[in-house]
């Protein structure tokens, strides 16, 4: 009998290892142990201060460890050394809000084209996922990020970043993109003396209960189909909420009067969430806070295709597009090296047209009266003089104990980052 029960409990525990409760694919999978099977694991990549080929230097740093909420700071070479305070850009990366981290891969390299390419210092946000911390874990950790920031108490922040309030930009795509809406929301809500300049949302994740047009007749994409994103957002919340919540369908009302002067919104064609990408710019220009909203429609395209293939004609001019935006229609030249890399890679020249006359199939609409100025005529720093330049200003700022430590490897946050996946 005691080796029946022995055989039984270890059958038992083998059917719960394998049993699917939520087949959330291509995100992931639970079983019935409460194990989480990720089916699109992170390949995590150390920071460097040493800007190496990039010509962008990292740095980690934990914000609360007794949540484990982190940032990778990113740090363009060229925009410090030409002696200018940055545009602050705080970014959440997405992933459904149950996958991806500031500290993958595929995260890592977005971030750190964009302040190479735009010449800005990028805060990486590393917040908990579901549904090992349901929503709103995310929000949460990135409200605390958010005031960080803000504060510039960060050594790289303050001798960096500019204190200027008209420079600070919320940005992320899918799920980040669905943050920084929440983080601006918050902010005009609950009177916090943080000012945004801009939004950049990148095919934000935002559903409802009714279908959109381009909602109907998905059932094949490659990422997302409508009966899939109808069953996330109950899931991401531990069933606490349904696609009616404000957090995923923010009313007309709230869009508007969010207090951002400009903002970027940019879709992809063939995305299922494209649609709410569009109306959410529409209901922008409604409102009277909203200066200038820009809406960029990536054609052929579907969901996340720049962080996929970042070097395709399309995703090089939107990041052209995003960085034009951030410096208000005047791009870094600092960061000519940058565009032109990219450019030569994908046999395309700065305007983003291919070298045969064809270019990538987008469309920009600009809210009314928008123009855009010339650029900057500074002249490029070459790259020994912007690295010599930079070292100078690192050694400024090294009197910092942060400054000093060595470069991050994933188990430097220790026990913080460890305890956000539990």
């Amino acid at each position: 009998m005691a080796t029946q029960t022995i055989i039984s409990s270890a059958q038992a525990t083998r059917n719960a290892e394998s049993e699917i409760v939520d087949d959330m694919r291509p995100f992931l999978r639970t079983y019935k142990s409460g194990r989480v099977e990720r089916l699109m694991p992170d390949t995590f990549v150390p920071a460097s201060e040493d800007p190496g080929d990039t010509g962008v230097a990292t740095r980690d740093v934990v914000i609360d460890p007794a949540t484990g909420v982190s940032a990778r700071l990113f740090l363009s070479v060229g925009a410090v050394a030409a002696g200018r305070r940055l545009p602050l850009v705080i970014y959440f990366h997405g992933g459904a809000f149950c996958t991806g981290s500031a500290f993958s891969e595929l995260f890592h390299r977005y971030a750190a084209s964009l302040s190479a390419r735009a010449g800005v210092l990028v805060v990486s946000v590393e917040y908990r996922l579901a549904p090992e911390h349901p929503i709103p874990a995310a929000y949460e950790d990135a409200w605390v990020a958010l005031r960080w920031a803000a504060s510039r108490s960060d050594p790289w922040l303050a001798f960096h970043a500019d204190p200027n309030p008209t420079r600070m930009f919320l940005a992320g795509e899918s799920a980040g993109a669905n943050i920084a809406h929440s983080m601006a929301a918050r902010v005009a809500a609950d009177g916090e003396d943080i000012h945004i300049e801009g939004m950049v949302l990148l095919q934000p994740f935002f559903w409802g209960t009714e279908r959109l047009p381009a909602e109907t007749d998905r059932h094949d994409g490659p990422v997302f189909s409508p009966e899939l994103v109808d069953t996330l957002w109950p899931f991401l919340t531990a069933g606490a909420a349904g696609n009616d919540d404000p957090r995923i369908s923010p009313p007309a009302g709230q869009v508007a009067s969010l207090p951002c002067r400009r903002v970027l919104v940019g879709v992809a064609a063939k995305d299922v969430v494209r649609d709410r990408g569009c109306r959410y710019a529409a209901w922008l220009r409604r409102g009277d806070r909203c200066r200038e909203v820009t809406l960029v429609e990536s054609k052929g395209k579907d969901h996340g295709f720049h962080l996929y293939r970042p070097e395709c004609a399309s995703a090089v001019a939107l990041m052209d597009r995003v960085a034009e935006f951030i410096n208000g229609w005047a791009p870094s030249v600092i960061a000519d090296a940058e565009t032109e890399r990219l450019h030569a890679r994908e046999g395309t020249s700065k305007t983003g047209r291919a070298a045969s006359g064809d270019g990538p199939d987008m469309e920009v609409s600009d809210s009314p009266g928008l123009k855009a100025p010339n650029a900057l005529a500074a002249k490029r720093p070459t790259p020994p003089e912007a690295a010599a330049s930079f070292q100078l200003e690192i050694g400024l700022a090294s009197s910092s104990e942060m400054i000093q430590r060595r470069p991050f490897a994933p188990a430097d946050l220790g026990t913080a980052v460890a305890k956000s996946r539990l």
